[in-house]
């Protein structure tokens, strides 16, 4: 049997953890969320106190995953986290899809989940700025990544979307959005991009 390790990133609030356990759910998989196994498996190298978050032990988190991923006996497994293209063993990575969200509806998401001062204009910089995307695609190959637009869609129709891609009914693809270019032509840059 061939395994299928399908990586779901973006920045914070786009919906990726829903998405994947959607996902999760609808192909029978393996769900394996990187901060809850960070901290299950004590892969954490310290913590960073200014943006209330972790960095992980990445040598450890992509040997712990490889053994998950061969030691998991059915067919699919989803890792969710914005930094798992950079954990996950690239020769067994199938999929990586890059969740996007326009940056207007993602900063009113980020302000209802906490997110203020630095940490929320830092990742909505990240997500005006493509990080994730351009992380994923230094890492994996360009024929592995597609980039989901999810503005103004529900998880379920998100998650739709993902299984069309895996069935083939769908073709995988980037360069999608310009969050940059639509924010400068809508005059609102200045009051997202902040860093």
């Amino acid at each position: 049997m061939t395994k299928r390790v399908i990586l779901m990133t973006g920045t914070p609030c786009v919906g990726k953890t829903s998405i994947a356990r959607l996902l999760t759910s609808k192909l029978d998989a393996l769900y394996v969320n990187l901060t809850e196994l960070a901290i299950q498996e004590n892969l954490i190298s310290k913590k960073d106190k200014k943006r209330e978050s972790i960095i992980v032990d990445e040598k450890r988190m992509r040997r712990k995953i490889g053994e998950i991923i061969e030691d998991y006996d059915k067919q699919d497994i989803i890792i969710d986290g914005h930094y798992a293209v950079n954990v996950a063993p690239k020769s067994l990575v199938t999929y990586v899809f890059v969740l996007r969200r326009n940056p207007v509806e993602l900063r009113r998401f980020m302000e209802q989940s906490g997110f203020s001062g630095s940490k929320l204009w830092e990742n909505l910089a990240a997500e005006i700025l493509d990080i994730c995307l351009v992380d994923a695609l230094k890492n994996i190959d360009k024929g592995k990544v597609c980039e989901i637009d999810i503005t103004g869609k529900t998880a379920e129709e998100a998650a739709n979307e993902i299984l069309n891609v895996l069935s083939g009914k769908k073709t995988c693809c980037v360069g999608i959005v310009d969050w940059l270019g639509k924010l400068e032509s809508e005059g609102l840059l200045d009051q997202y991009l902040k860093i």
